[in-house]
């Protein structure tokens, strides 16, 4: 029972997602509309707005905590639904996790390569390679539910594992490249949180009193230590228990994302978004994006190199025999998919804010926006036509 009931979440995980998409494009048009109204002072205002205790360095502005509060509870979604994947999953399978782990590999190193070489030499590209190497979950799967409705759940498979573990990637790169300062401290605290959290897991304790005030904890001890907030959440995630007792009906894992994953797909994303994609948008900074380095490697990487990368590693991986392709799925199907990976978009804007500054971060931003609607529109085209292609096959 335990692979059909892991599938079953699977799909539910994949419709809240889907839904998070439609309401994540909806904040995105909010604050471009609203950054660039009359009412754009006001915008920024109140993105900027400092509020919290100044201890522990927890005075933010709203934008920040958006990027360091809310988005710690969509990394702790993924984790849990990563470890899910891996665990009783998809991803727990050989075959079926080798070959979304091996695109999202590639569809990260061949981005990062192709914008090092475009900005190789250009102010910010030594931590702004990195902007390009992420595949935004919510944004990719909306598109491909408005346009895939008739290809097999094996595409919706590869395309949500891919991102899951592209996300894991990317948080791996925010946590080495974007670690200013190291705390020991608060560190060894983060430590302890993170250790009680995973023992109190093995006991089967399950009240929120303790885990609500000890995730609040970690997340502070993780701030404080330096380390971007958002590694808290997927290590809560990854260290909850995702194995069933005998009798049980739901795990933790199951649970949590039961009661979390709306919450992080239709309020903390799109509030992100609503604070981040608030770019001033204008002749001159969208022609920026293609005159000048930095946004170029950054548009090319996302549209360019993640489609190359996912497809070219998927190939090499099925031609090498290490991995099966998605049953039912053609090579012009994982074309579209493929290029639905450039939408990077939640955490692409993130790593934009985290490794630049000034009018470099608001051009990289815009060429994410940029490069996610191109990719969106040039997948969804691809996967409208195999859509009836599949559509005919079943009749």
């Amino acid at each position: 029972m335990q692979k059909p009931r892991a599938a079953a979440e699977f799909v539910r995980f994949l419709r809240t997602e889907t839904t998070g998409g439609m309401i994540l494009l909806a904040a995105t048009a909010v604050a471009l509309v609203w950054a660039n109204s009359p009412l754009g002072e006001i915008y920024r205002t109140v993105r900027d707005f400092h509020l919290g205790p100044h201890f522990l360095h927890l005075n933010l502005s709203i934008g920040d905590w958006a990027k360091d509060g809310l988005l710690a509870l969509f990394f702790f979604v993924a984790g849990l639904e990563l470890k899910r994947e891996l665990v009783v999953g998809e991803l727990s399978r050989f075959k079926q996790a080798v070959l979304p782990v091996v695109a999202a590999i590639g569809g990260m190193i061949v981005p990062a390569l192709v914008a090092l070489g475009i900005a190789w030499g250009t102010p910010g590209i030594d931590r702004g390679w990195a902007i390009p190497v992420a595949t935004d979950i919510a944004f990719a799967l909306g598109v491909l539910a408005l346009t895939g409705s008739n290809l097999p759940s094996s595409a919706r498979v590869f395309l949500l594992s891919l991102a899951v573990v592209d996300d894991l990637g990317a948080i791996l790169v925010i946590a080495v490249l974007f670690t200013s300062h190291f705390n020991l401290i608060a560190a060894a605290v983060a430590a302890a949180a993170l250790a009680l959290y995973a023992w109190l897991q093995h006991r089967r304790v399950r009240t929120a009193w303790l885990y609500v005030p000890l995730a609040a904890v970690t997340w502070i001890a993780v701030h404080t230590a330096g380390i971007h907030a958002t590694i808290a959440g997927v290590a809560l995630g990854l260290l909850t228990r995702v194995r069933p007792d005998s009798g049980e009906e739901e795990t933790p894992a199951i649970r949590l994302e039961h009661r979390l994953q709306p919450w992080s797909a239709a309020v903390a994303v799109p509030l992100f978004a609503l604070f981040a994609a608030g770019i001033e948008l204008d002749a001159k900074s969208l022609t920026d994006v293609f005159t000048t380095a930095l946004p170029l490697a950054v548009l090319i990487g996302l549209v360019v190199g993640k489609t190359v990368g996912i497809l070219g590693a998927s190939a090499l991986a099925v031609a090498s025999g290490i991995a099966e392709r998605p049953r039912g799925t053609g090579w012009r199907d994982l074309v579209g998919l493929s290029l639905l990976g450039g939408v990077g978009f939640t955490v692409s804007l993130l790593i934009s804010e985290l490794a630049l500054t000034g009018e470099a971060s608001e051009r990289a931003k815009a060429a994410v926006l940029l490069a996610s609607a191109i990719a969106s529109l040039g997948g969804a085209g691809l996967l409208i036509h195999r859509n009836k292609v599949h559509a005919a096959r079943e009749d």
